[in-house]
């Protein structure tokens, strides 16, 4: 049991007309709703924490991900400039 004041009933009671719900559907509705943004919430956190734990390109056995990927996507991007001095048109 859950105890509301009259204008939170009311309230309540307009929303649920508005919907076409009962408003014990409502409760469980927004309920529901509040729960899931919670968990998602709660899953963005983890992950934010991991990458805090662990930064993202930061070097480990596999290498120096950062300056690899640097490195390729300077290449790519001289190899288009190259491409377009080639078809007569200057580089952006």
């Amino acid at each position: 049991m859950v105890q509301l004041n009259d204008e939170l009933v009311g309230a309540l009671s307009e929303e649920a007309r508005r919907r076409g719900l009962s408003r014990s559907a409502l409760i469980r509705d927004v309920l529901q709703d509040f729960l899931d943004t919670q968990a998602a919430a709660s899953i963005g956190r983890q992950i934010a924490e991991g990458y805090a734990r662990v930064p993202p390109g930061r070097p480990d056995a596999w290498g120096d991900l950062a300056s690899l990927t640097d490195q390729g996507t300077a290449d790519v991007l001289n190899r288009l400039d190259a491409e377009e001095r080639a078809a007569g048109q200057e580089p952006w």
